[in-house]
């Protein structure tokens, strides 16, 4: 019996799933600041997590690397980096002694989240999804919307969090995301007059990022929040 060829791949086609798991060293790590009391670096980590879970899938259909295991180590690097990783941190944050009413609010969001992307899979794998919209909010977008009281926290100086609005806002975020509402996707198109202005907002949301960055974040949230209104109107007028 002669023994298999060996299977030899490119070593750059390795890089899709290295960033995945980087993403997921990123998000394990925000935990760990977090309970180190240093919430800034806590955030920073969960937003170059966000960066590499929105690279690596690109960088794979780029590579034409992509594969099953790819598809499953990203959707569990999401559950850790979207779901646990931004529950803890809002945990040791602000519900630490809230230890009934907090530590359940974590739960709901983790629960809602990991069923959110168990959604997500299915329809990918039936190719029923709308590409046009997601349905329910994603989980990089729901990480940054439940971390909204502690951007705003940041943002103004002696702002003391409570710990009752914080637990019920991350459980409604939950809700949010397991929800059906159409929220915006990159997919989306826009008529092409419309490519310039958007280019200049983003390059200057780049710049308000780098001067007042936890005004710049809680203001991307409530813009998005403002949105989904909007791709719900979107919807039903492109269904008609």
């Amino acid at each position: 019996m002669q023994p298999r060829p060996r299977r030899e791949i490119p070593l750059i086609h390795l890089l899709p799933n290295a960033m995945t798991l980087g993403a997921i060293c990123a998000g394990v790590s925000a935990i760990r600041m977090a309970y180190s009391n240093d919430f800034e670096k806590s955030v920073a980590l969960l937003i170059l997590a966000a960066l590499l879970d929105g690279l690596d899938g690109r960088i794979a259909r780029i590579l034409k690397s992509e594969s099953l295991m790819g598809a499953e180590l990203d959707s569990l690097a999401d559950v850790v980096n979207f779901g646990v990783a931004p529950a803890v941190v809002l945990y040791f944050w602000a519900m630490d002694g809230d230890q009934t009413l907090g530590w359940i609010a974590a739960l709901v969001y983790v629960v809602c989240c990991t069923l959110r992307l168990a959604r997500f899979n299915v329809g990918a794998k039936e190719g029923t999804l709308d590409k046009r919209f997601f349905t329910g909010v994603p989980a990089p977008a729901g990480a940054m919307l439940a971390l909204a009281p502690l951007f705003l926290a940041q943002a103004v100086p002696g702002l003391v969090p409570d710990p009752t609005p914080i637990a019920i806002w991350i459980a409604l975020v939950g809700g949010l995301m397991v929800s059906r509402l159409p929220t915006p996707s990159l997919k989306m198109r826009v008529p092409a007059r419309h490519a310039r202005p958007l280019l200049l907002a983003v390059a200057c949301g780049a710049a308000a990022l780098a001067a007042y960055p936890w005004a710049t974040l809680f203001g991307a949230d409530i813009l998005y929040l403002l949105s989904i209104p909007g791709a719900l109107l979107w919807q039903r007028r492109s269904s008609h």
